[in-house]
């Protein structure tokens, strides 16, 4: 670097706020002599320390490409394993810059056995604190491994990705499909939150640390200074009820939404707000298929995700539920059993408070996966022109029609917001502009909640 800073702590600073970076374990170096006397290897490729983002601690490393090309060997390893032991004793957050060619093959099976380390410290820490990894070079093989075990990852737009390249994959090419590429981990396989200019990355991980707890510990996170009024009236809800990023920001404190793997599965929306200063998760389902609300194995499994994320750290989930059916695909039949299992198994055994807004349509038993009355949610709300029934009205008709009952009866009396609230499974039915201050008014209320 022509400051004379490395790579790596570049991207560092670049993340921390100005001069809180703290280097540990400068002095350390290689010492494998299989091949003779070991090379000299500054911080032997990469630079750990702690710092803070806005005042929050937190603690980072990142692999520097011109130390060995940012290999991993026994010393590397030994430096990476300790920042996660170091946040995990104190609490705090931690975030990984990867950027390596893989395991150093010099230093043989010890370069092995220290990614099978890395990887299970992640895994002991999960959970626990927050887990950051950004790509912002090469990353491939068993190294990948850690961007999945991570509960947010980032890539810058440049960066590469991948277990095997994809010029050895059978079949396929870099040209014909560039699978170790940003875009390509962040739409199709749901690997990557979002990716971007350097950056764009450092200040979406900045965000992000801005609105987590520092560890399960922290019981969820709750700003006591904000701005924001409480009795704000959220503006043109009912224009935003099929845009859950549009209608999560409008009830948020500051109008502001923190959206997670915002590339993958579409249909399905996740992310973070702020509801009177206290951080909640929020998941919520977009249109598909022509418009209709379906739930997709893509979608819920990314929800399930998330929803098990926010309940290990403590965070409230507020559900935003548009469904009306399942996605109508062979693929969809193989693999919606398990991810709708997976889905109902995260928000019946979250111990979080959870709140949920039924939106446009309710319809038939796919939105009781979304966290219905009887899945577990505390509270249940819904707008007086929510459409809310067993079954599609339309469809209804033609059976009750067929069979001499009055389908006109049966959508009057036995549909709706108001049926279901008269059954006891809406708590209460909301207006529009009041929204946000019910909201709030019910995370609060649920801040105590003890599981029994």
């Amino acid at each position: 670097m022509s400051d004379g800073k490395s790579l790596a702590l570049s991207r560092i600073e670049s993340i921390l706020d100005d001069a809180s970076f703290v280097e540990m374990q400068a002095l350390v170096t290689a010492r494998s002599t299989d091949f003779g006397e070991a090379e000299e290897a500054p911080s032997d490729g990469v630079v750990i320390g702690h710092g803070q983002i806005d005042g929050d601690l937190v603690f980072i490393y990142a692999q520097d490409p011109a130390v060995k090309n940012g290999s991993i060997g026994e010393m590397h390893a030994k430096k990476i394993l300790s920042v996660y032991d170091m946040a995990r004793k104190v609490g705090a957050p931690v975030i990984g810059l990867l950027d390596s060619t893989g395991i150093r093959l010099t230093e043989s099976v010890d370069a092995l056995e220290a990614i099978a380390a890395i990887v299970k410290k992640a895994s002991d820490c999960k959970g626990e604190i927050p887990e950051i990894t950004a790509v912002y070079g090469s990353c491939g093989g068993g190294l990948s491994v850690l961007t999945a075990i991570s509960d947010f990852t980032f890539m810058t737009k440049d960066s590469r990705l991948f277990i095997n390249t994809p010029d050895t994959i059978p079949g396929n090419s870099k040209e014909a499909c560039d699978t170790a590429s940003a875009a390509f981990q962040a739409e199709s396989t749901g690997a990557v939150d979002d990716f971007g200019t350097e950056a764009e990355v450092a200040e979406t991980i900045r965000d992000l640390i801005g609105i987590l707890p520092s560890s399960d510990r922290e019981g969820g996170r709750i700003e006591e200074e904000y701005t924001d009024d409480l009795n704000r009236a959220a503006e043109g809800l009912s224009d935003k009820l099929t845009d859950i990023a549009a209608y999560a920001a409008e009830i948020a404190d500051g109008r502001v939404f923190v959206e997670t793997k915002k590339h993958f599965a579409k249909t399905m929306v996740t992310g973070f707000i702020r509801l009177g200063g206290q951080t909640v998760g929020v998941v919520g389902n977009s249109a598909c298929e022509k418009g209709h609300f379906f739930l997709t194995a893509d979608g819920v499994y990314k929800a399930a995700d998330f929803v098990n994320y926010c309940d290990s750290m403590s965070i409230p989930v507020l559900s935003l539920i548009n469904a009306e059916g399942y996605q109508r695909k062979v693929e969809a039949e193989k693999n919606l059993p398990g991810a709708l299992a997976a889905l109902a198994y995260a928000f019946a055994e979250a111990d979080t408070p959870k709140v949920s807004v039924y939106l446009k349509k309710a319809v038939g038993t796919s939105f009781l996966f979304m966290d219905a009355k009887s899945l577990g949610s505390d509270l249940v709300f819904a707008y007086s022109d929510t459409e809310i029934a067993p079954m599609a009205p339309a469809d209804a008709a033609k059976l009750l029609s067929a069979d001499g009952f009055d389908a006109a009866a049966f959508e009057a009396k036995d549909c709706g917001a108001a049926n279901a609230a008269r059954r006891g499974y809406i708590d209460r039915i909301l207006t529009y502009p009041d929204t946000r201050k019910y909201l709030i008014s019910a995370f609060d209320m649920l801040a105590t909640k003890e599981a029994f």
